[in-house]
C-alpha cells in the first residue's frame, strides 16, 4: 500500500468497537501501573502495540485508537501525554525520541457535517530513523518525516519533512540543514 493511501473506516462497526475497546483496557492497564513495574508496562505495551524493537520505553498517560497499527523501531523512547490515533499505520523508526504532549493523528473528517459521524478516513504517518520530536508538537495525517530531522517543540507538522533537516513552526516549516 502506498504510504499516502487513504483508508477509510465505519464508525459504530462491532468490529471497530472491540478493537478499540482492546485498546482502552491495555492503555488503561498500562497508565496505571506502578512507577516500579516496568517490566509489566513494556509488556503491556509489546501486547499493544503491531511491532516493537529492544529498549521501548513510554512514560505514562499514552493513549491509542488500536494500538496494533503502531509499529516503533530500536530504542524508542516517548514522554508523558503521548497520543496516537492510529486508524491507519504509524511507522516509527530506531533511535528515535518524542516529547511530552506529542500527538500522532492519522485520522480525519469529512468536511460535509452528515458523513462526519458515519466514517472517516485515516492516512498513514511514517517517522525515519534518528529522529526527534519536540514537546508539545503535533504531526499531522500523511506526514512523513525522514532520517535524522528534529521537529521543534510546540511544531504543528502539515507537511513532509526532509531528512537532516530541522523544522519549527505552526505550521512546520524548514529551518536548517543538519550537517
Amino acid at each position: 500500500m502506498d504510504n499516502k493511501a487513504k483508508v477509510i473506516y465505519k464508525r459504530g462497526t462491532s468490529e471497530l468497537k472491540q478493537d478499540t475497546h482492546r485498546a482502552a483496557e491495555l492503555t488503561f492497564s498500562f497508565n496505571n501501573c506502578p512507577p516500579d513495574e516496568e517490566d509489566k508496562k513494556e509488556g503491556l505495551l509489546r501486547e499493544l502495540l503491531g511491532k516493537c524493537g529492544r529498549k521501548l520505553f513510554i512514560e505514562h498517560n499514552f493513549h491509542c485508537d488500536l494500538g496494533y497499527n503502531i509499529e516503533v523501531g530500536e530504542n524508542f523512547y516517548a514522554g508523558f501525554n503521548f497520543t496516537v490515533l492510529d486508524m491507519a499505520k504509524v511507522n516509527i523508526g530506531n533511535n528515535c525520541m518524542i516529547g511530552p504532549n506529542v500527538g500522532i493523528y492519522t485520522a480525519g473528517h469529512s468536511i460535509q457535517p452528515a458523513g462526519r459521524t458515519k466514517e472517516g478516513y485515516a492516512i498513514p504517518i511514517t517517522i525515519g530513523n534518528d529522529v526527534w520530536i519536540g514537546g508539545s508538537s503535533t504531526i499531522l495525517a500523511g506526514v512523513t518525516i525522514g532520517d535524522n530531522a528534529i521537529v521543534a517543540a510546540g511544531s504543528v507538522v502539515t507537511k513532509d519533512v526532509p531528512a537532516n533537516t530541522i523544522a519549527a513552526g505552526n505550521p512546520a516549516k524548514h529551518i536548517k540543514h543538519i550537517e
